[in-house]
C-alpha cells in the first residue's frame, strides 16, 4: 500500500510504476503484465456503449479481440449493469464507471494491479465481489499496488506499506509498524 496526505506523491508514484509518467532521474524496470485502476474513464468513449467500451478498455490494455470476446459475458455478469450495459456510457453514474473500469481491468488477472482509491463508489454487493476478486488475484502470487486512505483495505490486503509524505519515503514496512508510527498517515 501507499499511503499519506493528499497531495503527498502517492498517486505520482503509481502513475510512473504505470509507465504513464516518464521518470525525471533514476530507473524503474517492471516486469509482468499491469493492470490499472487510476482513472476510471481511462480508456472508455462515453458515447459508447458499456458493452463497446469492454472491448476499448481491453484492447487498449493489449488483449485481442478474440481473448476479450471470450470472456464478454463474464465481465456482464460481473459488473450486474443490467440494460445499462447496452446503453452509451454517458448515461453510467460513478459507480458504474467504478464497476466497468474494474471488472475489465481485473479479468485477465494481471501480474501486476495498480489501484488507486477506486472503492468509494459502488454499492455493498459489488465491493463484496470486488474485494473477493482482488483476493483472488494477490493469492495468485500477483502484487498488488494500492493507494488509499482505507486502513481496512491496507489491513486486508497489503503485507507492506509505504508512507510518502512530500514525494519522500518516511516508512517502509509492515502495515502494524507504519501504522503505529504515523496515525492518519493514510
Amino acid at each position: 500500500a501507499l499511503i499519506g496526505s493528499n497531495g503527498s506523491g502517492k498517486s505520482t508514484l503509481l502513475r510512473a510504476l504505470a509507465g504513464i509518467y516518464p521518470l525525471a532521474s533514476g530507473t524503474l524496470q517492471v516486469v509482468g503484465r499491469i493492470g490499472t485502476l487510476l482513472d476510471i474513464s481511462l480508456g472508455f468513449e462515453t458515447e459508447s456503449t458499456g458493452r463497446e467500451n469492454i472491448y476499448y478498455r481491453g484492447m487498449a490494455m493489449g488483449y485481442s479481440r478474440r481473448q476479450i470476446a471470450k470472456v464478454e459475458e463474464e465481465i456482464v455478469e460481473f459488473v450486474d449493469l443490467g440494460e445499462f450495459i447496452d446503453l452509451p456510457m454517458r448515461t453510467y453514474s460513478a459507480g458504474m464507471f467504478v464497476r466497468l473500469g474494474f471488472a475489465v481491468s481485473t479479468q485477465f488477472s494481471p501480474d501486476i494491479l495498480l489501484v488507486d482509491e477506486v472503492f468509494g463508489a459502488g454499492d455493498a454487493a459489488f465491493a463484496r465481489r470486488a474485494l473477493d476478486r482482488m483476493a483472488r488475484i494477490v493469492e495468485n502470487s500477483g502484487i498488488f499496488v494500492l493507494v488509499t486512505h482505507d486502513l481496512s483495505l491496507v489491513r486486508s490486503f497489503c503485507g507492506r506499506v509505504v508512507w510518502i509524505e512530500r514525494g519522500v519515503v518516511r516508512r517502509d514496512g509492515p502495515p502494524d509498524r507504519t501504522k503505529r508510527t504515523r496515525r492518519g498517515a493514510a
